[in-house]
Parts: structure tokens; sequence; C-alpha cells
């Protein structure tokens, strides 16, 4: 099947709603359904969707588009591979690559495209072999672990627990059988190469946990030793072509429905401690992926939720981790508080020692992000509580909020208020507001002086198929701006799909003109005679103004009557089509 069908095909099985409410939290606003923007630091609802036209559009960063530019956005996919991955689900065979002379289907070996679906590939065959070992004869040891932990099947099920088993070679021989290529594995991290070539499996001995994402595809995995006298507790996979640690967090797949029902999520550091949070009925739990709080994993939360609770060890690390991550979340505008964990105390020990009628007293007893932070700050000189807390203002999003910040950060501190506020109204001034653009950038980089780029891209991005009425009049050979010219061939050789290739700025552009507030496109005879109107003045107007050059040029210089005549008659043939 062509890609032009696919795409309309996909369209047609799939609703962008279903699909966006993987990612945020949708509500139903009249025709529309609206939530917080995935991609920008949103604190009121500015993301649209609207279910009959299949697009989406925000209103606070512009960002727009269709289920493929969602699609691909969100999970960092150019067209390609959204287009793939979504003809799955929909169930639709996409058109294969030639066939060679061995009868394969060809792809280019350093293809980023094929890379990337061999690691998915990889993966999920890796998944099944894991829980295929956890629950053959050499899976013993750990499922006895396992039974030790209080996991039961449910939970092994719905995080896809598997198991590593010792031997050095187990999953190589089975990526091997399945045709895959070694040292495609070895870059996705399922293998490492010895200094003499040889592979070998990067899990083993250890208790595996796939990490998925929003698509329910397996992107990554981590793997915790189940004897603690093994050394390097966990390993986890490193950054590959499908798997950035600092943009996903884990078990939010399996935790999102409840984080929406509950309003609230208990963010923990480490795979076991979301598994036994959930063994124990707190399904509204997910973790870090072992890394610091990023900005990026703050953005995929706040997609589902304004609150989050903060369940980080009770140690110096744990400690640092929540001062860090609460100051990051109130900056952004969410809502945060952090539990204190007894001395020696986890979540896993806490919770089977003491059951969650008094994991509950923890959470309701809960410290106010802010107050944590202030408490925490109490503990250092003057000096640094007054840079920390100068430094966690320049970083607020929301100028709204600064003068609740100021007055509980001096009153808590025993500072004046105008010791914090000295040169923060010239800092917030001087940085540029999210999600502004300079007014070139808000046009789409088209600029007033050559509105006629304008005019022809507007129609050509709003009437594709009409391209060739367009050449008829000669539009494309009055482009002026390289970006127009570079847009007007994507369209030549795209048509209505040429959304999928375009870049940022240009996105914006065909946003204006096709995007949901854009007008209606059932007018695409009276746009064409207007524009034909307006190139014709443009012709006659330089057509004037060359005779009028060549007339000046030719009694100024050269004194010859006839050729001034033949500039007269010129202009007298202008003159009268443009009458009649």
């Amino acid at each position: 099947m062509k890609t032009g069908d696919s795409v309309h095909l996909i369209k047609e099985r799939l609703n962008i709603v279903d699909i966006v409410r993987r990612y945020v939290e949708l509500k139903h606003n009249g025709a529309r359904w609206v939530a917080l923007c995935p991609f920008h630091q949103d604190t009121k609802p500015s993301f649209s969707v609207n279910e009959e036209l299949g697009a989406f559009y925000c209103f606070g960063c512009q960002a727009s588009g269709d289920i493929f530019t969602f699609y691909s956005r969100i999970n960092g996919l150019d067209f390609k591979e959204a287009l793939e991955q979504l003809a799955i689900e929909a169930g639709i065979s996409l058109e294969r690559s030639p066939v060679n002379k061995r009868g394969q289907h060809s792809e280019k070996p350093n293809n980023p495209h094929s890379t990337r679906q061999q690691i998915l590939r990889m993966y999920q065959i890796a998944a099944a072999h894991f829980i295929a070992e956890l629950h053959g004869k050499n899976g013993a040891e750990c499922r006895a672990y396992i039974k030790q932990r209080g996991l039961n099947e449910d939970i092994q099920q719905l995080f896809s627990l598997g198991w590593a088993g010792r031997e050095w070679d187990s999953l190589a021989k089975t990526l091997r059988r399945a045709g895959f290529n070694e040292q495609i594995a070895v870059d996705a991290n399922l293998l490492n190469k010895s200094g003499k070539g040889t592979v070998y499996d990067r899990f083993r001995g250890r208790l595996v946990f796939p990490i998925k994402n929003l698509a329910d595809q397996v992107i990554a995995f981590g793997g915790r030793i189940i004897r603690e006298e093994e050394e390097a507790k966990y390993i986890n996979s490193s950054d590959t072509p499908v798997y950035k640690k600092g943009e996903h967090i884990f078990g939010l797949i399996q935790a999102r429905k409840s984080i929406v029902a509950k309003g609230t999520a208990l963010l923990a550091e480490g795979y076991m401690d979301v598994v036994t949070l959930y063994q124990f009925g707190y399904k509204n739990a997910i973790g870090v992926l072992g890394t610091a709080l990023t900005p990026e994993q703050v953005k995929r939360i706040s997609g589902f939720t304004s609150q989050i609770t903060l369940l980080f060890d009770g140690d110096s690390a744990g400690r640092k981790a929540s001062l860090r991550s609460s100051e990051m979340l109130l900056a952004r505008g969410l809502g945060c508080s952090v539990v204190t964990f007894p001395e020696g105390e986890d979540i896993d020990s806490f919770l089977r020692e003491n059951g969650p009628e008094e994991f509950d007293v923890l959470l309701n007893n809960s410290v106010d992000g802010l107050r944590y932070c202030i408490t925490a700050l109490k503990a250092n000189a003057p000096r640094e509580a007054v840079d920390w807390a100068r430094n966690f203002l320049r970083t607020v999003e929301i100028p709204e909020l600064l003068s609740h910040y100021v007055s509980k950060l001096a009153g808590h501190l025993q500072l004046s208020e105008n010791v914090l506020r000295d040169g923060l109204a010239d800092w917030h001034t001087n940085q540029p507001k999210h999600g502004a653009q300079p007014a070139s950038a808000q046009r789409g980089g088209l600029s007033r002086q050559n509105m006629r780029d304008e005019q022809i891209l507007m129609f050509a991005i709003r009437y594709p198929e009409r391209l060739d009425d367009l050449r008829a009049t000669g539009a494309d050979m009055l482009l002026q701006s390289t970006m127009a010219r570079n847009f007007w061939e994507k369209l030549v050789e795209w048509g209505d799909d040429a959304n999928y290739h375009l870049d940022e700025t240009e996105k914006k552009i065909w946003s204006l003109c096709r995007g949901p507030l854009a007008a209606p496109m059932d007018s695409g005879d009276k746009e064409l005679k207007f524009l034909r109107c307006q190139l014709d003045n443009h012709y006659d107007f330089a057509q004037k103004s060359s005779v009028f050059a060549a007339l000046s040029r030719n009694t100024s210089t050269t004194g010859d009557f006839d050729s001034v005549l033949d500039c007269l008659r010129a202009l007298q043939k202008t003159l009268e089509k443009k009458h009649e």
C-alpha cells in the first residue's frame, strides 16, 4: 500500500483522541477536548484536540498537526517511524522496500529507520526470552526471590518481569537464531563485546524489568541482582536510538489511569520501589529510572497530574534528590509533597513491616515541597540559603507564583523580602517569556515585505491538488525567498502529505493555513481568482515599471526616438489589457 493511501486509512481507523489520551489527561469541552500541553510547561489547559477534524492545536506554544504529527513529536520519531508504528496499531501493511536478487527486502545498512525498528524488535524478543527463562528450569532461584519479595503472578505479568540467566550467551544465542545483527544488539545494550571481539549477554543473573514507552513498546531494560553479595545492585540500558532515560518514566504506562483518577502520582526511585507499591495497592506509583529527575520527565508526568508526592530514600542522597526534585517541580508550577521515612527505612521495608495503613499515615503527613526546601535550607549557612532562594526564584516559570514564593521563603528564613527580590524583576524582565516567539517566527519566517510569497504559499498549502493551476499563472516563478521555494518543492513532491516532511518553521505556516483555526477550505475557485488578480496586478506593475525604466533610459541617454515609440506602444498595450 502506498504511503498516501496508508496515511488516510490510518486516520480512518485510529482516533486521534484515543492516541493523545495515552499521554495527557483529556477533558471534554464542547466540540473539543482540552488538556495541559505536553509540549511546553502548561499551567492551564491550552492544548485542544478536535476529534472531527482529527487535529490538535496549542494556544500556548502553537504546536499543531494531526495524529502523525502528535505521535512523532511526543515519541521523538520522524514521519516514517510514526507511520510504521501507527500502521501496526491500525492493522495495515505498508509498501515494503524493493526485493533484491536473494529475494530479501533490501534496506540500507546505515539507515537509522532500519536500525530503530531492529532494536525495537530485538527488545520485544529479548523481553519474551527473559520471561521464558523465568518460568523455565533455569529460573527457579529467581522465582524463589520473587516469592520472597511477595510479588504475585498478576504483578509479574503486569510489569513483564523476567530472568536473565547466568549463562554468558543465552540471549546472544536467541538473537542469533532470530537473525539479528550482533553489532546492533551491542549498540542496543543487550550484548557486550570483549576485547577479543566475543559477544556475551549484558544482563546475567538478574531479575529483569522491561521499560516501556506510552505506546506499550519495550524500549530498554533494568536488571537487579538477587544475591546481595553480588556487585552492582542495578544495571540499566544506556541511551540508544529508541531510548533516552532522562525522558522516560518507569511504570507510567501502567499507572497513568490511576494517576488521573487519584489526581496525584507517587514518584519513587527504583524499579522494585514501584513494583512493591503496586503490589500493596498504590497503582499511581512511578519511578525516575535511576537518574535525577529531569525537566523532560516532569513534562511527561505533568500531562497526567499537577500534584506529585516524592518517595525517595531517607539517606543523604535521597534527601538531596528530594530537595532538587521539589525545587524543579515548584518552579514549573506543580504541587509537590515529600514523604520522610523513619531512619533506616525505605518503601519496601516500611510497607512489609507496617502495612499500607501505616504507610497511608506517612502519605497524609507528607511535607509540602516548599516547606521541605525551607527546612533543608535552615541547616545551611545564611549566605547559602539566600543564594539558593535567589537561584530558585530565577527558575520560576510562572510570574504569578513569585510573590507567594518570596513571602514564604522570606518569612521562614527570617529574611527581608527585599533581599530576595533584589535584581529579581530585572532578571525575569530580560528572560524570554515561555512559549513567546519573535514576530518573524510567529508569522512563520515570512516578512511583511514579501506578501506575494505568502499569498502564493497560502493557496498552495490549502489546495496542494491545484498546484498545476498555480503554475499556469506563473506563480512558482515569482517565489523570491529560499524558504518559500523550498516549501514549494516539498508541496510538489509530497502534496497533501507534505506536513510530515516539514521543519518546525514550515509546520507553523502549515498550521496557520490548514490548522484548526484556519478558514474552511471550501472556496478554492474564489481564492484562486483573487490570487490570479493579485498576480496580474503584479505583472502589470512589473511591465509598466520596465517600460518606464526603458523610456527613461532611452530619452536621457540615447535620444533614440524609435525606441521611445516602442516603449510607448508597449505601455499602451499594458494599459489596454488592464482596462479590459
